[in-house]
């Protein structure tokens, strides 16, 4: 089976997202093949779960002072810092016969081509597999926060028990479209500083949590490591880890097109981006 593989480049957040929908949309047309790509974000920006509510768990204020932009994902989950990361995102008919049928079995097969890429960087990640998996209670939290990489989510890649890469999924007339974050590197500071914290003492707390449930690519390396290097390992990879014939290509002159009027009417619009 043939895959398009996309590099887009660094964007801004309204563009990133936008994009990602005008793949979906022209994948669910039958217009473009299953597509796996690949991007980043300038400047740094919050995206949103579907249904999280902005006014209550972000801090808008702050995030203007740090030149943050905020948006909406399709994709559910609590909110993601974007800024040192390799995104990738992931659009493919549910029927396709590689794809498990459930949302977890297919967050694995997918994890599978990352956790590749991974590798080949010298980064030997692994799934998580929450305790209660086995029949066990997890530990319980002292504070939980409305960011994504609170804690791992069933599935998803970590390493040493902290969590790497935070990924998201949604199914829209038979298309699944999965994206996540690669963390290069990861400022704590900054995410606690732009949510909605209710005292300085959980702040701080939040922010102690955060350091020791999340790792980055370049913390575990102990060496600096570039978005193009990060990419080029991802590329090499995926593909042959989860079966499929990777091929370079890119965006449709109609992909473009949509993506430019998604942004006009929905991505740059607080009517979208503060929806709830």
């Amino acid at each position: 089976m043939i895959w398009r593989v996309l590099d887009t480049g660094i964007n801004t957040a309204a563009l990133n997202m936008a994009v990602d929908e005008a793949i979906m949309l022209a994948h669910r047309a039958g217009k473009v093949p299953p597509t796996l790509r690949f991007y980043g974000w300038k400047p740094a920006a919050v995206s949103l779960g579907y249904f999280q509510k902005a006014a209550s768990e972000i801090d808008l204020e702050a995030c203007g002072e740090l030149g943050v932009d905020v948006v909406r994902r399709l994709t559910g989950g609590r909110a993601v810092l974007h800024e040192a990361e390799l995104t990738y995102s992931i659009a493919v008919k549910e029927s396709c016969p590689l794809i498990p049928r459930t949302i977890t079995a297919s967050y694995q097969y997918f994890c599978n081509g990352l956790m590749a890429g991974l590798r080949r960087l010298g980064v030997e990640a692994r799934l998580s597999i929450p305790r209660e998996a086995y029949g066990q209670a997890g530990p319980k939290r002292r504070y939980s926060s409305a960011a994504c990489f609170d804690a791992p989510s069933h599935y998803e890649i970590t390493y040493e028990g902290r969590k790497l890469v935070g990924s998201a999924q949604v199914r829209k007339n038979g298309v699944i479209l999965q994206h996540g974050s690669i963390l290069i590197r990861f400022s704590v500071e900054k995410l606690t500083a732009i949510l909605k914290v209710p005292s300085d003492r959980k702040r701080q707390l939040l922010t102690d949590m955060l350091a020791s449930r999340v790792t980055s690519v370049e913390q575990i390396r102990g060496c600096p490591v570039t978005w193009e290097e990060t990419r080029d390992a991802l590329l090499a990879e995926f593909g042959p880890a989860i079966g499929v014939d990777i091929r370079q290509g890119c965006l449709t002159k109609e992909e473009s097109e949509t993506s430019a009027a998604l942004i006009e009417a929905k991505y740059s619009r607080p009517e979208w981006n503060l929806l709830r």
